[in-house]
């Protein structure tokens, strides 16, 4: 690997920052402690900062030269609300939040990046760090689009970065189209009428009609949209009843929806519906069915997506590279950005969970599990990809 040297001579404070922020984890929108430390760092080297955009989000700005062109890098910040079972030096001092998604490690590698680009600027152009909260759930990306990130900032193109347990440490992977899905969930209320359960004829069962439409909807899965377009429709919960022999007035579904199009998304809310209310009316019951649509497909761009493939055999060398990595059905709110501006969305991996120290919890070390760390091998990697990416991007005339 070809990876900056004064991000390797600064590595072991980059651990110490990534340790901070994993023992002090902060939810979405909670993120005033994380803003703080990014904030003080940034203006410790001498790098303007934005604050406020998505609530507890920062920014900062790195001028140089006088080209109008310029690019962003974005880091998520926020935890997640779980109990971290690891016990070794760094794990979470807050109960019930963890940083179990890596996104320390994220914060610390833009950090890295930033220091390097502030001190050596070796770009024509400006560099924008994006430091975001409200990944997990909160849409912090949307929010900090409303707030006018993109009017403040003007970028022509964006880029973010997520580690990948399993992947082969500091191995980096994209694809260009569609890379993550989106998210989406259901909310169904069945309304029947209550009997006794030895006098099944004089209600209005409402959990066979859940079972109905729980079964009918998965045809919508292989019989309506091309097997060629790929979906998942999840019922992740049924709540119905209280007793052995009561048939309840109401039952409630709920669950998940993930696809990589949006036509195939309009396909199962408008069918998902259809079914629900005709398959209640058959049996003479009534459905409330709400469908909310949370984080959009993440869709990479072609010509950016090429881009980062050239830094990332730069920084990483060809072997170490994957250009066409599998889709997965997990989404991210980096998918409002890109529908915003061209840009990319790359995975660097987080290895099988070898590096974590003694003390750390007897599950294994994937995301969103309570015995996840992130490896700090990968912090020079990440800073490295992140420094040549804008260099490249903004590059001093000849």
């Amino acid at each position: 690997m070809k990876l900056v040297e004064p991000i390797l001579a600064f590595q072991s404070e980059l651990q110490q920052i990534r340790r901070d922020l994993h023992a002090h984890p902060e939810l979405c929108y909670e993120e005033r402690r994380t803003a703080d430390v990014v904030a003080a760092k940034l203006t410790e080297w001498g790098i303007p900062i934005l604050r406020g955009m998505g609530q507890t989000g920062v920014v900062g700005i790195i001028k140089h030269g006088t080209s109008p062109r310029a690019v962003g890098l974005r880091a998520d910040m926020d935890a997640l609300p779980m109990q971290e079972i690891n016990t070794f030096p760094h794990a979470s001092r807050h109960p019930g939040k963890m940083h179990a998604c890596g996104h320390d490690g994220h914060t610390a590698m833009l950090l890295g990046a930033a220091r390097y680009l502030a001190r050596h600027r070796d770009f024509d152009g400006t560099v924008y760090l994006i430091f975001q909260p409200a990944e997990e759930g909160g849409a912090g990306a949307r929010s900090m689009i409303a707030d006018g990130l993109f009017e403040k900032c003007p970028m022509d193109a964006i880029y973010g970065m997520h580690n990948w347990p399993g992947a082969a440490t500091g191995t980096l992977s994209v694809t260009a189209g569609p890379m993550m899905a989106s998210s989406n969930e259901f909310h169904v209320t069945i309304k029947g009428k209550g009997a006794h359960a030895a006098q099944p004829h004089n209600g209005i069962d409402p959990v066979m009609v859940a079972v109905q439409i729980a079964q009918s909807w998965q045809t919508i899965i292989t019989r309506e949209k091309s097997p060629l377009d790929t979906a998942v429709l999840s019922i992740t919960q049924i709540h119905a009843g209280s007793a052995t022999n009561v048939i309840p007035d109401e039952a409630k579904m709920v669950g998940t929806v993930r696809t990589f199009t949006t036509p195939v998304l309009d396909l199962l809310e408008t069918r998902m519906g259809e079914i629900a209310r005709h398959t209640a009316a058959a049996f003479g019951a009534e459905v409330d069915f709400e469908f909310k649509r949370n984080y959009p497909p993440l869709v990479n761009h072609a010509r950016e997506t090429q881009f980062a493939l050239e830094v990332m055999k730069e920084v990483a060398g060809a072997d170490n590279v994957n250009p066409n990595v599998e889709p997965t059905m997990g989404a991210e709110d980096f998918a409002f950005f890109l529908q915003a501006k061209p840009g990319c969305y790359v995975f660097i991996g987080n290895g099988e969970g070898g590096h974590r120290d003694g003390g750390h919890g007897l599950g294994p070390c994937v995301l969103h599990n309570a015995s996840y760390d992130f490896n700090d091998d990968l912090l020079p990697i990440g800073a490295s990809f992140w420094v040549r990416l804008a260099e490249k991007s903004l590059p001093l005339a000849q």
